[in-house]
């Protein structure tokens, strides 16, 4: 039999599960994916936008991979960590570990200003109405939300899943699993206008066109787009490509052509002629502004908090890239949100590329000193950084897989515990096993059903871990 632990169970961690069930080359194989979390799913759980449904949906086909017979769902149990298991004593377990932990640090902007209050990370943002236990019932959202503009600084996905949810109505979230204080809070925001800004064109943009389009049909909101900053980007005159280039990918052109509809019939008025109530009431309208060629040099300050964010004009430099013009825009902000890419973060125990934020592997095996090390493997954004989308980690994980079971003759002449968990236990770790996870689920709903909503999240730590010992229900 070979045995394999897999830690994190997000898509790259269970996709790495599939694989090894699927495969006929080594028929007897047990499967542990474990989980700093009592709760599975990874970012499909605490990072997919609430109101994303169809995208959440995903849990349920990664359920069925840990429900088989062959997986066990390890949760609560942290590796690399100070208060979970080193990589060294975790290899004497099993065969084979391969790490699937992601890359959960976001990027800095590197700007003076940046650590003033009102200035926040995407990430902190979206855990906290994502429930993520890390950040529980933390009160900066609600403090941050009193501001009445924000900028969002980035064009990608999740640069257009805060901004919408910064300027969606609260009513139309009651149906999702937000947790009840980020609810309430978003109910009392008083944020009006959103800008969502980036340093290159539209043709450059990473949001795909099915995000971008949900913009533009939040009921009470109005997205406005600056025909003179689309103008900038040779890409925007020449939908179907430049002469001698190739033509333009097909996203490019279908977001090219939203946006172009937008110019055209949002116009870019100022901040003061918006049309609706008074900032907290229900009829106020909340503007979306999508900015182009604007990159941030700094974050301004008033009465110790963020005031506004500083830019500098940009433009292409006919190289891909763009230039500063020596021109300079302030644009007023008490909330800043950088959603400017993730990064790796290096697990002690592991060898780590700081400059590309991996693990450093071929094909998916870990090298030490440049050679592989036996038994040791990783997938997903570890592996080959922040990229792709969720099916990405696929192909990525049957990559990895192959490497695995190209060494199993290898392998299965090591040493494995016969029973890992109660290993674990023995060493003072409180695994929260698939039932403990189920026992959450019927508490999420029985929390719901107590607020006349759907399941909603249990955001902290406490709350989990005594809904998952209560196995029984």
């Amino acid at each position: 039999m070979l045995s394999v632990a897999v830690v994190g169970s997000g898509p790259s961690g269970v996709y790495t599960a599939q694989a090894l069930l699927q495969q006929s080359l080594v028929p007897d194989v047990r499967v542990h994916v474990l989980d700093r979390l009592p709760t599975p799913y990874g970012l499909v759980r605490y990072g997919v936008a609430p109101d994303h449904e169809k995208i959440k949906s995903l849990q349920n086909s990664l359920r069925a991979v840990l429900e088989d017979e062959r997986v066990t769902f390890v949760g609560n149990v942290g590796v690399g960590g100070a208060d979970g298991v080193s990589p060294a004593r975790l290899a004497e377990l099993y065969h084979a570990v391969v790490y699937c932990v992601g890359a959960s640090a976001d990027r800095a902007l590197a700007v003076p200003g940046e650590g003033l209050p009102g200035s926040y990370s995407a990430t902190r943002f979206v855990s906290w109405y994502s429930a993520h236990p890390d950040i529980g019932t933390d009160p900066f959202a609600r403090d941050a939300l009193t501001a009445r503009s924000a900028v969002v600084i980035g064009v990608g996905n999740v640069a257009v899943d805060v901004a919408r949810i910064l300027a969606r109505g609260a009513a139309e979230l009651r149906r999702t699993d937000v947790p009840r204080a980020a609810l309430h809070a978003l109910e009392e925001s008083r944020v009006r206008e959103v800008h969502i800004v980036g340093r290159r064109g539209p043709s450059q943009a990473r949001f795909t066109t099915k995000e971008l389009r949900e913009l533009g049909a939040l009921p009470g909101a109005r997205v406005v787009v600056d025909p003179t900053e689309l103008a900038l980007d040779p890409a925007y005159a020449a939908p179907d490509g430049l002469p001698g280039a190739l033509p333009l990918p097909a996203v490019v052109r279908r977001n090219l052509e939203v946006l172009r509809g937008w110019s055209v019939g949002g116009g870019t008025g100022a901040a003061g002629d918006m049309p609706g109530g008074a900032p907290g009431s229900a009829d106020a309208v909340r503007r979306i502004r999508l900015r182009f060629f604007l990159r941030p040099v700094e974050l301004l300050e008033r009465g110790g908090r963020v005031a506004g964010v500083r830019f500098a004009r940009t433009a292409p430099d006919g190289a891909g890239g763009v230039r500063d013009t020596g021109r300079y825009e302030d644009v007023e902000a008490q909330l800043v949100l950088r959603a400017v890419g993730y990064r790796g973060v290096e697990l002690p125990g592991l060898p780590f590329d700081p400059v590309r934020g991996t693990v450093p592997h071929a094909a998916g095996r870990v090298l030490r000193g440049g050679v592989p090390s036996p038994g040791e493997y990783v997938a997903g954004w570890i592996k080959r950084g922040p990229t792709g989308v969720i099916g990405s980690n696929r192909s990525c994980a049957k990559e990895t897989v192959a490497s695995l079971l190209a060494d199993a003759a290898a392998l299965t002449r090591r040493t494995a515990a016969d029973d890992p968990l109660a290993v674990l236990r023995e060493w003072g770790l409180r695994p929260v096993e698939w039932a403990g996870w189920l026992s959450i689920e019927r508490a999420e709903a029985e929390l719901g059903r107590s607020l006349g909503r759907g399941p909603v999240k249990i955001p902290d730590w406490a709350g989990l871990l005594a809904a998952a010992r209560d196995e029984n229900g």
